[in-house]
């Protein structure tokens, strides 16, 4: 198996990143073997991997553009296919329809989501649609000032795109059909004010999804109306132990392949929260939130099997393993570590 870390590259940035990292992963014990960087890269700050593993493809941050590369499934090296213009600035998240053929692209400053055709080839062709976001802006006097769609996952059907907006405080549902969004019976759902809702998990057996929201550092809990993409609030929790009393911001999230764990980072606390599911509700409980030994954790990612956590610590220059325990999902750093310039993404192909 093979993992591939995005990173950020610029001097903009204050980053040390060298373009796309491709390691080694060791399953049975969680480490990772440097294999090759495919440099020249400006911000590949996150990636995408096709169903099949074939093809991976990277937004290009602070830019314009998304790139596809051709994936060696023997040596896990990559192959620069073709790069396409997503017609809005700071492109941070993309998301490709279950077919394979289409592309959907959040441009963070843009404050729109690009759709690109994608070639049987891999390559990606030019853009089909720009939609932008609308409303009125958050509170918060800096990171409020317009629209800041961050994430675009499609939902378990495949039908809906639902789109958390930091500067609306909004997260939206969109239709996706022949290749095009359209807004969803039920267009968006508002947050509390100055949340931020940053990225978005979907749990894997429940009409249920989960929304971290980086600016209040908090998770909240939405049921998901399966016809129309809708979401419907229950519960909000902190992903910030009850003693923590200086500033974070919310990153990443994700579920465990059960439905049994949620996890969520905090980028200032320097944590990994630790929630429970409850079986018959999607109710979360905090248990615990773990250090992410290093320093701002953008981004974790969970080994296919569930039994490791690897932590990108984006300003230490890192990539932490913790184990997952099986039973209580609670998380312990095994020791092990990499060093990877400003990482602040990971996928994984077999």
């Amino acid at each position: 198996m093979y993992a591939y870390v995005g990173s950020r590259t610029t001097r903009e940035r204050n980053a040390r990143g060298d373009g796309i990292s491709i390691f080694r992963v060791d399953a049975a014990h969680g480490t990772l073997e440097l294999v090759d960087i495919a440099g020249d890269l400006v911000n590949p700050s996150f990636l995408a991997l096709n169903a099949t593993g074939e093809f991976l493809y990277a937004v290009h941050g602070d830019e314009s553009e998304v790139s596809a590369f051709r994936v060696d499934r023997g040596t896990g090296l990559l192959t620069f296919i073709n790069r396409q213009s997503t017609q809005g600035k700071n492109p941070v998240h993309l998301a490709l329809d279950p077919t394979g053929r289409f592309m959907v692209v959040s441009n963070h400053i843009g404050a729109s989501l690009a759709v690109l055709p994608v070639n049987a080839d891999g390559s990606l062709g030019e853009l089909t649609q720009l939609l932008t976001l609308e409303g009125p802006v958050g509170p918060h006097r800096v990171e409020q000032k317009q629209a800041k769609p961050h994430f675009n996952p499609f939902d378990p059907t495949g039908r809906f795109v639902v789109v958390p907006d930091k500067g609306l405080d909004r997260v939206f549902s969109f239709r996706f059909e022949g290749g095009r969004l359209a807004p969803a019976p039920v267009p968006f759902i508002a947050t509390r004010e100055t949340a931020g809702p940053r990225h978005l998990a979907f749990h894997p057996g429940a009409p249920l999804a989960y929304v971290v929201n980086e600016l209040d550092s908090t998770v909240t809990a939405y049921r998901v109306m399966p016809d129309t993409g809708a979401l419907s609030p229950f519960q909000v929790l902190s992903a910030l132990p009850e003693s923590f009393t200086g500033n974070s911001r919310a990153s990443e999230i994700q579920i465990d392949a059960k439905g049994r764990f949620l996890y969520a980072s905090n980028r200032g606390s320097d944590s990994i929260a630790v929630f429970s599911v409850a079986p018959a509700t999607g109710a979360l409980k905090f248990i615990e939130a773990v250090p992410a030994q290093g320093k701002t954790p953008r981004f974790f990612a969970l080994t296919p099997d569930g039994r490791f956590m690897f932590v990108l610590n984006e300003d230490s220059d890192s990539i932490v393993t913790l184990t997952v325990d099986p039973a209580a999902g609670t998380l312990e750093p095994t020791g092990a570590s990499v060093r990877s310039g400003s990482p602040v993404c990971m996928v994984f192909s077999a």
